[in-house]
């Protein structure tokens, strides 16, 4: 099986293969942002401890991570759709058991186990794909689909999640996944069958490192993002690092490596990794901002703030949706490189927010990132794919998406910490008299410690403390957003040299 040029046509089986696929698609990428909203709730219900709550979130992120190259890579070996329907049964079950948990360490079992069965769902989506799809114009536009409903799952995640919370309780956030994997089950049958036809030895070990070297850095990272500097997150990035050395050094060794490091040396594919990594980086680093922007400076409640989001979600939509289609015309890294510059044009209008503006500047602001970041996601992860050989596709798509959820990330850690700095130097500098030290400490450390504070505070002090910690949340926020768009930029610059 081979991308072609030709004008071949897909019939109805091929586009009703690919309406299969978005099932696991926009409920995984629903289920990244869903549990924010439940947090409250199911914090009242199982009184987890604050380790336990940072497990309950981050462990599902730390097992998804870690094992989409070995599970991609396992797909093309036992077969992607068989890997799928065993994901489907894994990932229902799994959400079953997180809805009833009983106690929170319960809960944390099962969301680790919940992430590990995420991992066997997503490759097999893109990869199969590859095999739906063999002319390569129809290839496109059907990851440009992939990519658009990833991103509108990714923002309906908290409108979601508040509904399910009206309407029933915090375990149905896990429970709705039910339905949807038996649909898949039923549907899934339809879905050609592919594995490699010489598929190798399915090396344990490089799965074992794989996971050594992206649960720590993915820990680290995090850790980062909460300005945790501890001798334990400094010792978690070095341990991973040793780890992916000895991965790659291992890779380089196989005959029939897990992760073909060739690919690496193709141009347009290392540009277009990268290329998506920073978009998501992008994206990510800006609704870390931007969330806490529209809730504490603005006043919003959180189920508004959702909304604020949807016209980025379809800008992004469309934006996968245009790319594609341009590079008929115009070469794909010129279709790249100006969705970054856009980008970066985004970011330079959320560095003009500030804690008057209007929402005509923010929607603008997120209707360039979201545009701009779409053509980028649709049409990099249209080159990735299309650079591997047929029957290594799925351990291709594993690799694209271990390096969008790197990017998320290394985009709160790195924008995050950045924009924190900041507004811990400005409101330093700006701090009302009459704050106790503990409460000015206290107000150092995050936006909502210090409203926090403030409305402990009597009198003048506490509405003055609660205005000089927006306005240097503001500050920072716009630090980062032109940190934000310098990358974008020099990114943009090289990917539009690639053909």
């Amino acid at each position: 099986m081979t991308v072609t040029e030709s004008g071949a046509t897909a019939g109805w089986r091929q586009w009703a293969g690919l309406a299969i696929l978005m099932l696991p698609v926009l409920l995984i990428s629903i289920t990244v942002t869903v549990l924010f909203f439940a947090l409250p709730a199911l914090t009242a219900a199982l009184e987890p401890t604050g380790t336990q709550q940072l497990w309950i979130v981050d462990i599902y992120a730390f097992l998804l991570a870690g094992l989409l190259i070995p599970m991609g890579n396992l797909g093309d070996r036992i077969g992607r759709r068989r890997l799928l329907l065993t994901g489907a049964v894994a990932f229902g079950l799994t959400s079953a058991l997180a809805a009833y948990a009983p106690s929170a360490d319960l809960l944390i079992v099962a969301r680790g186990l919940q992430g590990a069965a995420a991992a066997t769902l997503m490759p097999p989506t893109l990869a199969l794909i590859r095999v739906l799809f063999t002319d390569a114009r129809r290839l496109q536009l059907a990851i440009a689909v992939w990519a658009a409903v990833f991103t509108l799952g990714s923002v309906a995640g908290p409108i979601v999640g508040g509904w399910l919370l009206e309407a029933f309780w915090w375990g149905a956030v896990f429970l709705v996944n039910v339905p949807i994997m038996l649909l898949l089950l039923v549907l899934g049958r339809l879905l050609p069958e592919y594995r490699n036809p010489e598929p190798g030895r399915f090396d344990l070990l490089s799965a074992l490192l794989v996971l050594l070297a992206a649960l720590p850095i993915v820990y680290a990272v995090k850790k980062a993002a909460e300005q945790d500097h501890s001798p334990l997150t400094w010792g978690a990035a070095v341990a991973g690092l040793i780890f992916l050395a000895v991965f790659l050094g291992r890779q380089r060794a196989l005959a029939d490596p897990m992760l073909d490091l060739a690919l690496f040396r193709r141009r347009d594919f290392a540009l277009a990794l990268l290329a998506a990594t920073l978009a998501v980086f992008a994206l990510v680093g800006t609704f870390y901002f931007i969330t806490q922007y529209l809730m504490a400076v603005l006043g919003m409640s959180p189920l508004a703030a959702g909304l604020m989001t949807v016209p980025a979600a379809l800008s992004s939509a469309a934006g996968s949706m245009l790319g594609a289609a341009l590079t008929r015309r115009i070469r794909p890294g010129h279709v790249m490189g100006s969705g970054l510059i856009l980008g970066a044009g985004g970011f330079l209008l959320i560095a003009r927010l500030d804690g008057q503006s209007g929402l005509p500047l923010l929607f603008a602001a997120l209707f360039l990132l979201g545009w701009g970041i779409g053509a980028v996601q649709a049409l990099a992860s249209t080159r990735v794919l299309a650079a591997a050989p047929p029957e290594k596709a799925g351990a291709a798509s594993g690799l694209f998406e271990s390096a969008t959820e790197f990017g998320q990330a290394l985009g709160a850690a790195v924008l995050g910490s950045v924009g924190m700095a900041v507004y811990r130097a400005t409101l330093a500098g700006t701090m009302p008299p009459g704050v106790p030290e503990q409460s000015a400490a206290v107000a150092g450390e995050t936006l909502g410690g210090a409203l926090a504070v403030a409305g402990e505070l009597a009198g003048a002090a506490g509405t003055a403390l609660a205005a000089a910690a927006r306005t240097a949340y503001v500050d920072g926020m716009q630090t980062a957003a032109y940190a934000g768009a310098a990358t974008m930029l020099v990114m943009g610059f090289a990917v539009l040299r690639v053909r």
